[in-house]
């Protein structure tokens, strides 16, 4: 098992300027949910978006020591954008 601080850590190793925020969905230490906020999405359809997140993570995926990750990736632009739209 991960635990979000490690995933955290990891997602920033691969994106070094992004906001990372990780959510445990069932408790169990397996199943995550990460909202990445990079300045290098911008141009990248959401599937690439998506590649560079699970590059970092590569490794515990293939150790199967992490079984999910509901990714929800955003630019800085689009993250303020959603921000305003949900506040």
């Amino acid at each position: 098992m991960i635990n979000p601080d490690d995933l955290t850590t990891m997602i920033q190793a691969g994106l070094p300027e992004a906001e990372v925020f990780v959510q445990d969905l069932t408790g169990g230490g397996d199943h995550y949910q990460a909202t990445v906020i990079s300045a290098e999405f911008e141009g990248k359809s959401l599937v690439q978006q998506h590649q560079l997140v699970y590059r970092s993570v590569n490794s515990v995926m293939a150790s199967e020591q992490l079984h999910a990750l509901a990714l929800k990736t955003f630019t800085p632009e689009k993250w303020q954008t959603h921000q305003a739209e949900t506040a």
